[in-house]
């Protein structure tokens, strides 16, 4: 059956496909993290008390310690990531200006490499090169993209609101039900959360979906049950 180039949807572009893949990712690897590490919190600090003004202050100090921590860390990396692209970039524009020709013949070298006759490798070269220089042996040699060079600040603020998203759900269900309750709740409402992160990931990355979800859950609740241990131990030592 054949489809009609005018309504046909486009594919997504392979680039922006896979950035975008790794920013969804990122997100759920953050909001599972601010998941695993608030509850372990707020579930420790409920095992030496019951104060919910206790609980809520170290709740909001483990929430905003982890997702400054997670932001400034998202920044260094990517920042060192860019940098080293840049320059990559810069020392291939460098060789580009003053080796033109030896930079051609390296492309049309790396195009047979990948398959391509030597006529048509060089002819591909000639192309890609007339086109776009940089992007052709930026691509081929390098493989980055001079456009989508990942922005430092937009990785940092996405990793303190995912952090935070997932920190939110262990903190309010810690603090808002009755006493009674509040610990079965906040147990049961993040293990449900870390499943659902555990499906997300592996559905991202491809991955088998019950070996994620029982890593996700087990290790949430090994965490929650160690901080709890701890801090009943903690609480009445005092």
């Amino acid at each position: 059956m054949t489809t009609d180039s005018s309504t046909a949807t486009p594919e997504p572009h392979q680039n922006g496909l896979a950035t975008r893949l790794n920013w969804l990712r990122a997100a759920v690897l953050g909001a599972n993290d601010g998941i695993v590490s608030t509850a372990g919190l707020v579930v420790g600090v409920a095992g030496a008390t019951s104060s919910a003004r206790t609980l809520l202050t170290a709740g909001l100090a483990g929430l905003l310690a982890g997702s400054l921590s997670m932001a400034a860390g998202e920044y260094v990396s990517v920042s060192t990531q860019r940098d080293s692209e840049q320059a990559a970039l810069d020392l291939e524009r460098l060789e580009l200006d003053r080796t033109p020709d030896a930079e051609l013949t390296e492309l049309a070298g790396l195009y047979e490499q990948k398959g391509l006759t030597p006529t048509l490798a060089a002819e591909v070269a000639e192309e890609l090169t007339a086109h776009d220089a940089l992007g052709a042996h930026a691509e081929t040699e390098l493989g980055i993209d001079p456009d989508e060079l990942t922005n430092p600040w937009h990785a940092a603020g996405a990793s303190f609101l995912a952090f935070t998203a997932g920190a939110l759900l262990p903190l309010l269900a810690m603090v808002l039900p009755p006493a009674s309750v509040r610990l079965y709740i906040t147990v049961v409402s993040v293990l449900a959360a870390l499943a659902l992160c555990g499906w997300g990931s592996a559905r991202l990355g491809r991955a088998p979906v019950r070996a994620s979800i029982l890593r996700n859950v087990a290790g949430g609740a090994l965490a929650m049950g160690v901080t709890y241990l701890a801090g009943t131990l903690l609480g009445a030592a005092d």
